[in-house]
């Protein structure tokens, strides 16, 4: 266990930090299926921008990769343009 005070704080932040990425991540997942369930284009057409922003957020703040992030987004912009 930590013997100093900052260490005691930065385990209290990390823990808020770690469920605070665990939401976003997973709230974006469920949007990214949503989005590909999707059948009609132009749904499809409106859902996306909010779902690149999501992404490009998680990657701003090193939730995921950046170049997982822009896979995703190039699969996700190419299922919609096949709609």
């Amino acid at each position: 266990m930590a013997n100093h005070k900052s260490a005691l704080k930065r385990i209290r932040s990390n823990e808020k930090r770690r469920v605070l990425n665990k939401y976003q991540h997973k709230t974006t997942r469920n949007a990214i299926k949503k989005l590909r369930e999707i059948t009609d284009a132009k749904e499809a057409q409106t859902m996306l921008p909010s779902v690149i922003s999501m992404l490009d957020k998680l990657a701003k703040r090193n939730v995921i990769h950046a170049n997982k992030a822009g896979n995703l987004k190039s699969q996700l912009t190419k299922h919609v343009a096949a709609i």
